[in-house]
């Protein structure tokens, strides 16, 4: 859902590259569901692998917003530079008072308008930061469930093999008696005077 709903506002912004991660987050996370579901525990393998890469993605995330690293929030990184859309928060934050100031007069910026914001409660790329540590905080418990699981699903097999789950032969496999046995069997039935006579003679 947290996934989700940074989908929202990601779209929203027109931020290419977060909405192309958290697509392949939300997919992966179906994933990790559906292999939890079904005991499938290289599913989970997969998606306990693909929270590193997310943690680090959104590590890079909060490091772009801070501007850390000689990265700026304002370059175009995450729209791939084809747009200069910034993140939906930068005009619709708690409190932020959108204005619209016409260009006109100015030769060659006839028809445009200068958009200001003022009264944020709270400055845009902070509330990305939330987004990502929360973010970080959800895949870090996610990864030590997917841990959890899969050990659950590695002793179920064991304990499956030891009691001879996977034993070759039936689960409820007769012992064959021997042949003489059975011939034994066979002829008290058959006979069952003769034998006793037979015996009798040999003595």
């Amino acid at each position: 859902l947290a996934a989700l709903e940074r989908q929202v506002f990601d779209f929203l912004g027109y931020q290419w590259a977060p909405i192309l991660a958290n697509f392949l987050h939300i997919i992966i996370v179906i994933l990790g569901l559906f292999g939890t579901i079904q005991y499938r525990p290289r599913y989970i393998v997969v998606y306990a692998i693909w929270i590193a890469v997310w943690v680090t993605w959104n590590i890079f995330i909060i490091c772009f917003y801070l501007e850390v690293g000689g990265l700026s929030k304002d370059s175009e990184l995450l729209t791939f530079n084809i747009s200069r859309h910034q993140s939906w928060w930068s005009e619709n934050g708690p409190g932020c008072v959108r204005k619209e100031a016409s260009m006109s007069g100015i030769k060659g910026l006839d028809n445009h308008s200068y958009i200001s914001v003022i009264g944020c409660a709270l400055e845009y790329r902070y509330i990305e930061v939330m987004h990502s540590s929360f973010q970080i905080l959800i895949a870090l418990v996610g990864f030590v469930y997917a841990c959890y699981v899969v050990s659950v699903f590695t002793e179920e097999e064991d304990s499956f093999d030891f009691i001879g789950g996977f034993d070759p032969f039936p689960l409820y496999h007769v012992n064959e008696k021997p042949t003489n046995l059975l011939f034994k069997q066979t002829y008290l039935l058959l006979f069952p005077t003769g034998f006793s006579g037979m015996e009798g003679m040999n003595k």
